[in-house]
């Protein structure tokens, strides 16, 4: 494994972007059929709303020196959802090339030098976010996700992230799938507001599991697609685990998933409030470095967030 490629994660701070999607469909009025987010690579108008939609948060890490992970709009171009929106075996991997090529492009125009960027090819599940309906085993899951992550190496990706996990066994199987061709891979569990993975697993237990198995080998571990009030109970000091989770990508909004599933207009939530429970969850992440947002979360959610960050940080200096 090219563990190498992540090396200036070790120990330095890390932004990401927020929530791509949601960003898409409520403040730019983008239709994304399947919340697709690719399907935006096919002509130029869609690639200039990407490009639009992560400079800012580019910016933001150049501005202050930090690193930055570049995650790829290909959250949903897997086969499953791929064939929903019309989009063939080919026409997939192409999209996740060209994905891959317009980061890296963003990153060779933007960045001045004076923080690193990561690209990472993004994995999504294979079936719903919050509820799915067929459950796959991990051998199913690394075959199925073989393919998408087979691309992603062929590509300048320094990594892949597996966002929004249900299940461990998918998990699994991403992780695997990473390892068999050497790219370094991050696993993203979500919970539900106990807590717990959509599946009803313990958080921990999940991390565990998949750290255990001896097939796959975890850069790190996040938690996204949830908001701080449904996983902060379940950080209990002194575990392990804990060690091993390096980044969040909260949600805005305190609704459940299936509340937001109804929703059909956007909660932002509070930036100040989010970014103060970022700061909370340092004394009981010790590696937390990793700082992004996800479904209602924007520019702003980020920047005040690595605000409240840095003050926190100066504080304890």
């Amino acid at each position: 494994m090219h563990r190498d490629h992540l090396l200036p994660l070790d120990g330095n701070l890390f932004l990401t972007d927020g929530g791509l999607e949601t960003f898409l469909i409520f403040h730019r009025g983008i239709d994304l059929p399947e919340f697709a987010a690719f399907d935006l690579l096919k002509d130029e108008e869609g690639r200039r709303e990407l490009r639009g939609y992560y400079l800012p948060f580019l910016q933001l890490a150049d501005d202050n020196g930090v690193g930055f992970i570049l995650e790829s709009p290909t959250w949903r171009a897997n086969s499953r959802w791929g064939a929903a929106v019309g989009y063939d075996g080919a026409a997939l991997a192409r999209a996740n090339r060209e994905a891959i090529a317009l980061l890296a492009d963003l990153r060779e125009s933007k960045v001045r030098g004076a923080s690193t960027v990561l690209i990472s090819g993004c994995i999504g599940p294979h079936d719903d976010g919050y509820s799915p309906g067929e459950v796959l085993d991990a051998n199913e899951a690394q075959e199925y996700h073989a393919v998408q992550i087979g691309t992603f190496a062929e590509t300048s990706a320094d990594m892949v992230s597996a966002v929004t996990m249900t299940y461990v066994e998918e998990a699994l199987g991403v992780a695997r799938a990473a390892a068999g061709v050497g790219m370094p891979a991050v696993i993203s569990f979500t919970v539900e507001t106990d807590g717990r993975l959509p599946s009803g697993q313990p958080l921990g237990e999940a991390i565990e599991q998949v750290d255990s198995d001896t097939e796959s080998e975890v850069a790190y571990f996040m938690i996204n697609c949830a908001h701080p009030t449904h996983f902060e109970s379940v950080l209990e000091a002194g575990e392990p685990w804990l060690e091993r989770v390096q980044g969040v990508r909260a949600n805005a909004s305190r609704m459940s998933h299936a509340e937001l599933d109804e929703a059909t207009e956007l909660d932002d939530g509070d930036p100040d409030d989010l970014a103060a429970r970022y700061v909370a969850l340092r004394g009981r992440l010790p590696k937390l470095n990793v700082l992004g947002g996800c479904c209602g979360t924007d520019h702003r959610h980020v920047t005040q967030i690595y605000a409240a960050f840095k003050r926190a940080n100066l504080d304890d200096q």
